[in-house]
């Protein structure tokens, strides 16, 4: 396939109208669209709408791929939940930014990376990613640090520019966060070293009490606003002010771009080194038991000497080249022997005798030279 472009948009908060897919379908007659998504591919053209657009209007989850390696993520939420200023101390590159219209945040993430040698079509993937939205909208923000390492990785951020707060739980990235992670091929040494200045994960142990300690008139338009539909923002909106209230969950900045990205190199090579003298230890261990094994072979050999130089003499007279070829394997055995009894020079001449016998035989003798068995 010489050419393939993915594009996926998801419709989240409410779904749309049908006077929304109606111009959503002028935008392309024969994309995928429904209530609550629109899909299309393209292995030649492109999409006549600018997907900014159409999720600043449209939708609140976007992905786009394609098989010479861009790929963009853009997430919408709505104004309050995100916090503008803390989301532009992360996401203020090329790679990541934050795009603010007048009742929305976006948050877009973009990769350019090598083409995929292994290209496989896509299909649910947004469908994974999606609820890192909505840990980001109750106060989760480890998606837009990820987004600041992504424009270290891209070359975005100068060296001596300052990491943003670090959040917590960076260690153990939920799925969502991980599927991200991995569509945009964020290198995984560079995620490990700024976990290290990050915070545990701040438990729920509280929220109950925190929950009963609200005024009865809040709680009561929480509610409300459960009865009414909205039971997924009302909860994300209590678990980002609960945990706003006990502390952000952040650690300070302190470490430069530049730092990062060394130590990143730093874990890759410790890693590399550690790896291959792995696989030196193994390859050893390997050969050990090899060499014991022919060892305990030729303990064996050595009990049927004679039978083993008629066995090679019958095998040979078959004139059969896959019987040429065991007996090849037999004599080279047999001269293995010797050489370790001190009897090579026995070997040599019964050897000679054989290959005279049959010096008529080209393919024969051609094996005995491949195999070094001739003198």
């Amino acid at each position: 396939m010489s050419e393939y472009q993915y594009y996926e948009f998801l419709a989240l908060d409410r779904p749309l109208t049908e006077k929304q897919r109606a111009e959503l379908r002028s935008i392309s007659t024969r994309a995928e669209i429904t209530a609550t998504r629109f899909v299309n591919e393209y292995q030649w053209g492109d999409l006549k709408g600018d997907p900014r657009a159409m999720v600043e209007r449209y939708f609140d989850a976007f992905l786009y791929l394609a098989n010479w390696g861009t790929r963009r993520l853009m997430f919408r939420l709505p104004r309050g939940v995100l916090d503008a200023e803390a989301a532009g101390l992360c996401c203020y590159t090329d790679a990541a930014s934050v795009i603010e219209t007048d009742d929305h945040l976006i948050v877009s993430l973009y990769a350019d990376r090598d083409p995929d040698d292994d290209w496989v079509e896509p299909g649910g993937q947004l469908a994974a990613m999606v609820q890192a939205r909505s840990e980001l909208a109750a106060g989760d923000l480890r998606l837009l640090y990820l987004g600041w390492l992504l424009a270290v990785q891209s070359d975005e951020v100068d060296d001596e520019d300052t990491e943003p707060p670090v959040p917590s739980g960076l260690q153990d990235l939920s799925g969502p966060l991980q599927a991200i992670a991995d569509f945009l091929e964020i290198d995984e040494d560079l995620i490990a070293v700024a976990a290290a200045a990050s915070p545990a994960p701040r438990d729920d142990t509280g929220l109950a009490g925190w929950v009963a300690s609200l005024p009865a008139g809040q709680k009561d338009a929480l509610l409300t606003r459960v009865a009414s539909g909205e039971g997924g923002q009302v909860q994300a909106l209590l678990l980002r002010r609960f945990r706003a209230a006990g502390g952000r969950g952040l650690a300070a900045p302190g470490r430069t771009a530049a730092e990062l990205w060394q130590a990143a190199g730093d874990r890759k090579a410790a890693r590399d080194k550690a790896e291959t003298r792995r696989r030196r230890e193994e390859q050893a261990r390997e050969d050990a038991a090899r060499t014991a094994a022919y060892a305990r072979h030729l303990d064996q050999l050595a009990t049927r000497t004679e039978e083993a130089w008629r066995e090679a003499a019958a095998l040979i007279e078959t004139k059969r080249p896959g019987d040429y070829d065991r007996a090849v394997t037999l004599l080279r055995d047999l001269r293995a022997l010797a050489g370790r009894q001190g009897d090579l020079a026995v070997f040599t001449g019964r050897f000679g005798e054989l290959r005279t016998r049959h010096q008529r035989k080209p393919s024969l003798l051609e094996r005995f030279d491949r195999a070094g068995l001739s003198p």
